[in-house]
């Protein structure tokens, strides 16, 4: 992540901005093409998709809990072991991409209405061998950045397809 934290509005801003990209950057591709890996040991589209809807799992959960309880512990949990209790790799691209949508809606809701104090208020996370402390804008920033990358992703696979 960059030195200088995000702020609460760039944080808004940039958690809707991936749902017109990756709807842009799909458009026209074939259920086929979605699912084509565009080269030995790369993700297709919807591989990377169901990988983005399991850290919004995983990190949405985390922030809501926060905001539903005084200073949680949360047992830190992988979206890379999550997605296996999950079915989204076998999902089809657009009724996954449809579900991805209206979980971060649901989710921008959440967070346009907070308070600001309510963004600092936070969870111990235990990991192997370390707790360490997570608060909503931690969490909602490490979405913003980990999906960042995930979009160009989602753009050069669409490339390669379009070849």
């Amino acid at each position: 992540m960059s030195s200088t934290p995000l702020t609460i509005e760039q944080i808004l801003t940039r958690l809707a901005e991936p749902l017109p990209r990756i709807a842009a950057l799909t458009e026209g591709l074939t259920l086929a093409q979605l699912r084509t890996h565009p080269g030995p040991d790369e993700w297709s589209a919807n591989d990377v998709l169901a990988h983005l809807r399991s850290c919004a799992d995983v990190w949405g959960d985390c922030m809501r809990l926060i905001l539903a309880e005084d200073r949680p512990t949360i047992r830190a949990v992988s979206p890379r072991t999550w997605i296996n209790r999950t079915d989204y790799p076998e999902l089809e691209f657009r009724p996954s991409f449809h579900a991805f949508t209206m979980q971060r809606a649901d989710l921008l809701v959440v967070l346009e209405l907070l308070p600001p104090e309510a963004w600092s208020r936070a969870a111990t996370v235990t990991m192997v061998g370390k707790d360490l402390e997570r608060t909503v804008q931690d969490y909602a920033a490490r979405l913003v950045v980990h999906e960042r990358s995930h979009v160009k992703q989602i753009g050069h696979i669409a490339n390669t397809m379009r070849l």
